[in-house]
């Protein structure tokens, strides 16, 4: 794997690639994650694919620019589609797990022609995602930690402290495969989110979301062009299920989910060889 830096809108974006395929696949990592986390799919793409792995921006290794208004939806997607183009690329695969679901689902919608195929894990299309927030208590309590980082610098205060621990209950925690996160994985994730910004800037995601998601709300009327492919680890604490269930209405063109029993939210660490098998299966088609 090699470790590269690249220049879009005003900001240093770091990436991991390998492999030199025609074609190009861009993973995007959610919260609270950053590139390693794809660290099992990497190597099983780059056999026939160049893959990149993104730290987007606020993320570990890259630019973390001051103010949620930077984190937007769009915005962040507007930085995959330079970072394709800029590689010299006219599209590519695009695969996101939790926040970088939604951010793929975001580029999907805003730029069809720059996406060859879209990949979600464990993400709901952003319209089921609001109606089921504001219409199922169930959802809304599962949905807390995204309300409780509403509050300014108070949550990064509290959770800097105890990054160990939290990684230790909330991911590992959660984990079906208690396995999937050695010590030098928790290492590795402390170690980014220790970085000066970096707690702040991940929880801009949700803050931007909330405070200023009615300049990203057009999203929710768009449309999916691309195949589209659903990776869903069924023993998800934080998104249920049934947030799958109306995906297809909102897709233009063919629909698969794939369900992951005995796996958490973190599914592509918790189920790797499943999740390797259903990504080179529909992308190689």
């Amino acid at each position: 794997m090699e470790h590269k830096f690249i220049e879009v809108n005003g900001i240093r974006l770091h990436y991991v690639t390998e492999g030199n395929g025609k074609k190009l696949v861009v993973l995007l990592h959610g919260w609270p994650e950053f590139w390693y986390s794809w660290k099992a799919q990497i190597p099983a793409l780059s056999q026939i694919f160049t893959v990149v792995a993104l730290d987007m921006r606020g993320f570990n290794e890259s630019d973390k620019p001051e103010g949620i208004e930077h984190y937007q939806a769009h915005i962040v997607a507007s930085d995959v589609a330079a970072l394709i183009t800029q590689l010299g690329f006219e599209k590519a695969h695009i695969v996101g797990h939790d926040w970088g679901g939604g951010i793929a689902w975001a580029f999907a919608m805003n730029y069809p022609a720059l996406t060859e195929q879209l990949v979600v894990l464990n993400c709901p299309h952003p319209a089921i995602f609001m109606k089921t927030v504001k219409n199922s208590p169930a959802q809304l309590l599962k949905s807390w930690y995204m309300f409780a980082f509403q509050v300014p610098k108070l949550p990064e205060l509290l959770l800097k402290p105890m990054l160990l621990q939290f990684y230790k209950t909330f991911v590992k925690g959660w984990c079906y495969n208690k396995e999937a996160f050695s010590d030098e994985d928790l290492r590795q994730y402390v170690e980014a989110f220790s970085k000066p910004g970096a707690l702040t800037a991940g929880m801009n995601y949700y803050r931007a979301m909330f405070q200023l998601g009615r300049k990203d709300s057009s999203i929710l009327k768009k449309r999916v062009a691309s195949p589209t492919l659903m990776i869903w680890g069924e023993q998800d604490q934080a998104l249920g299920k049934e947030m799958t269930f109306d995906t297809a209405k909102y897709i233009d063109n063919s629909l698969e989910i794939k369900y992951i029993q005995n796996c958490s939210h973190w599914v592509q660490s918790d189920a790797p060889d499943k999740v390797n098998e259903y990504l080179t299966q529909f992308l190689n088609a």
